[in-house]
């Protein structure tokens, strides 16, 4: 079964299809940005009833240089029949279209990136007759983007940088300045962008700190996600309203909520939280003042740097 993270790692590059050569500069190999991209099928099943299909294929028209088709493949995990697919697709696409072929492998676990990246002979060791050698993108080489200007200089890049860090332990301020850039980014690329770190982080820990992001201003956002988190932000206050009384139930429901988020993002990220902090969140009913608290939470490196003036 195809996973949200597996799909948003390869995907990414369909919609900005130009991303390939920002890639490649971070990985230390020198592609030119191409002049224009198409991308191509990704069926690459013969004749015989044997179906291959790779993630995403593109080709990349270059202004001074022969034409390139670019596979992608986004891996979850080790796998040793990986290989020999990889070198099938490469020689396929080498044969069908008479271009040189790019295989880029995208990753999320350090420990799949390094096995990813390692050259793989074919042939008998003493004469191998093909060697395979993916570039690979993953937290090993990706940059973490914690600052908002850097990651407006190219969201798509901060995009698939912050899904291959989802298990990084700054993935909190990573996401952090990811939401500064996109409150005044248009609706047209903030939200297919909110919509791939969503699928790109699955189901690690890091999913409900974006989450959370989303939540701290419910007008933020005006997407899929947007909307599933309106609507059990809203159902969460009205099952609150019907035990307490609408309105005075509603903002309770939704402080406690709040401080329950806060508590969520100081623990998941290791963070000790002692029983005078825990008690002073909890007791708060201040919901533009828990709302501060939930956004410096993401960032503090203590419980008690949350209450402290910026």
């Amino acid at each position: 079964m195809v996973s949200s993270p597996h799909e948003a790692m390869h995907r990414i590059f369909q919609e900005h299809p130009d991303l390939f050569s920002r890639v490649s500069e971070v990985l230390g190999v020198d592609f030119a940005p191409p002049t224009s991209v198409t991308v191509l099928p990704t069926d690459l099943t013969e004749t015989r009833p044997l179906e291959r299909r790779v993630d995403t294929l593109l080709r990349l028209d270059m202004e001074d240089d022969e034409p390139l088709i670019l596979a992608i493949e986004a891996q979850g995990g080790k796998d040793p029949d990986k290989p020999a697919s990889w070198a099938y697709y490469a020689s396929y696409l080498l044969t069908k279209y008479q271009l040189q072929p790019i295989l880029l492998v995208v990753c999320q676990d350090r420990a799949t990136a390094e096995w990813a990246a390692r050259p793989v002979h074919f042939g008998p060791r003493q004469w191998p007759v093909l060697t395979l050698r993916p570039l690979v993108a993953g937290p090993h080489n990706m940059p973490v983007i914690t600052d908002p200007a850097e990651a407006r200089k190219d969201l798509a890049l901060a995009t698939l940088s912050a899904i291959t860090h989802g298990k990084n332990p700054d993935i909190g301020a990573i996401l952090k300045a990811m939401t500064t850039v996109l409150r005044d980014t248009p609706d047209a690329v903030k939200n297919p962008i909110i919509e791939f770190i969503s699928q790109g982080l699955g189901k690690l820990p890091a999913a409900a700190l974006w989450r959370n992001l989303v939540a701290v201003d419910l007008s933020f956002y005006k997407s899929p996600l947007f909307e599933e988190v309106r609507d059990e932000a809203r159902a969460k206050a009205l099952d609150e309203g019907r035990a307490e009384g609408r309105a005075e139930g509603r903002a309770e429901g939704q402080a406690k909520g709040r401080a329950e988020d806060i508590l969520f993002v100081l623990e998941r990220r290791g963070l000790d939280v002692p029983d005078e902090a825990r008690e002073r969140i909890t007791s708060c009913d201040d919901l533009d003042l828990l709302r501060h608290w939930l956004d410096r939470a993401l960032t503090a490196s203590s419980a008690a740097e949350i209450f402290e003036t910026e």
